[in-house]
Formats: structure tokens, C-alpha cells, sequence
């Protein structure tokens, strides 16, 4: 009898933990989704890009994107994920910016840097077309940078699809840029000194301090207003071939650097 009371409290034991266990996991998850730790870890990554930022030399070979950026305005500076922590570091200040991101919960902390950076903040999806990207307020975003731009504002935009197919456009950039006219600069930004998540779909990349900064801005790509689907898909073809090729600059130019 002993051994049968044993051998059924163990089963009961290690539910028991399990259970326990569940619930710390679920309460530490809260916890870090909270509005006060995500403020904080805001904070935090923003004082630390501001660091980083100042310790980087830039690489000899850069686009003057000053100036590129300044003669464009308002434009739609295309980037890919994972290079989303490098985008404030080639605004110029003068100029007011708006910037695309998704409305998922892990979005909330960029949200926050971004701001802090000064930039103007539209939460949506940009990439999809249809059904998906009305659900995830795609269309609500498209009408929001619409007017940014109408009021002079350029729009930062990350040109692929969350979780698609990494470093190929969506139809977002294209339609924003098809009915308001203004052009698409498809950009690249890498540091000398980096550390990618490779775990990561996107492969983000983390700027590190004391490296060479390499910024490229091709040349602007502007979507006719009466584009069919036909044009619209050259179009697509065109910005990622042109921020593919941004991105394959910028690596040389770090790679070549002094």
C-alpha cells in the first residue's frame, strides 16, 4: 500500500511543479509586455544607439544622403527588416520623418525608440495587398502616410513583408508611391562592427560601437499613377533589385574600409 501512496504522489509532484512552472512563465511574459517595461527597454535601446551612433566613423564611399534625402523630400526611403535599428542614424534632423511598423505587441518597443528619435510613428502592415493587409489595418496605414507626406513629411518604410519572404518588396511601398506621386529611394545602411541574430527571419542586425558606418541611396524610383498590374509588378521588381543592390554596396564599402 506504501508503494502505491509513493508511486501516486510522484505523478501528482511533477504535475504539481509543472503547473507552477506555467504560471511563472505566464506572469514573467506579462510582466515584459507590461507599459513600464517596455518604456524602460525603450529607453534603454534608444540611449544605446545614441552611443553607438557616435562612435561610428563613416565609410569613405558613402552616398551624400544628406543632401539626396534633403533634394527628395518628401520621399519614401525604402529599407529591409533587420536593418530597422540603423534607419535613424542616416535622418537628417531638419527634416521631419514618419515611419511604418506593425501593430504586433513586439512592435511596441520600437515604437518607442523611434519616437525618441523624433519620428513620427504609423502602425499597419505595408506589405500586403487584399483581405490580409485590410486586417492588419494595411489600408488604414497607406491613407495615414498619404497625409504625412501630403504634409511634408518622408516616410521610412521597410519595403518586405513581416515573416515573407525577407528582401523581396511587398506591394506596400509600391502603391504609397503610385498614389501620391512622390519617389521611392531604395536605401541601405550597415556598421563595420555587428552583430546579427541568425535566428531571426529577418537576420536583424545589431550595430556595435567603434565601426564604420556605409549608407547608400540609389537613385529615386517613381511608380506611375495610372500603373496596372503589370507595371505595378516591374515596379516591385525594380525597388527590390535596387535595395538589394544598396545592400550590396554598403557591404563592400565596410568590407574596404580603412
Amino acid at each position: 500500500m506504501a508503494d502505491e501512496t509513493a508511486g501516486n504522489a510522484a505523478p501528482l509532484k511533477r504535475s504539481w511543479l509543472q503547473g507552477w512552472q506555467r504560471r511563472w512563465r505566464r506572469i514573467g511574459r506579462d510582466v515584459l509586455r507590461s507599459r513600464v517595461a517596455t518604456v524602460l527597454a525603450g529607453a534603454a535601446i534608444y540611449r544605446g544607439l545614441c552611443f553607438v551612433r557616435a562612435t561610428q566613423k563613416e565609410a569613405p564611399g558613402s552616398s551624400d544622403w544628406e543632401r539626396i534625402l534633403d533634394e527628395e523630400h518628401p520621399a519614401i526611403v525604402g529599407l529591409w527588416h533587420g536593418q530597422h535599428l540603423l534607419a535613424p542614424f542616416f535622418r537628417p534632423p531638419k527634416l521631419p520623418y514618419v515611419a511604418l511598423l506593425s501593430r504586433s505587441a513586439d512592435a511596441e518597443i520600437n515604437a518607442i525608440v523611434v519616437e525618441r528619435f523624433g519620428i513620427a510613428t504609423v502602425r499597419g502592415s505595408g506589405g500586403r495587398a487584399g483581405t490580409v493587409g485590410a486586417q492588419k489595418g494595411g489600408a488604414r496605414a497607406l491613407i495615414a502616410l498619404r497625409r504625412f507626406l501630403a504634409d511634408g513629411f518622408g516616410v521610412c518604410m521597410i519595403a518586405d513583408v513581416p515573416k515573407g519572404t525577407p528582401r523581396k518588396a511587398g506591394l506596400g511601398i509600391v502603391t504609397l508611391a503610385r498614389i501620391t506621386g512622390r519617389p521611392v529611394l531604395p536605401s541601405a545602411a550597415v556598421t563595420s562592427r555587428r552583430y546579427v541574430v541568425s535566428s531571426s527571419w529577418d537576420k536583424t542586425t545589431v550595430p556595435l560601437p567603434f565601426g564604420r558606418l556605409a549608407v547608400v541611396v540609389g537613385k529615386p524610383i517613381t511608380v506611375p499613377a495610372d500603373a496596372d498590374d503589370t507595371m505595378i509588378e516591374i515596379k516591385r521588381r525594380e525597388i527590390t533589385q535596387a535595395i538589394n543592390a544598396a545592400n550590396e554596396a554598403v557591404e563592400r564599402l565596410v568590407r574596404d574600409a580603412p
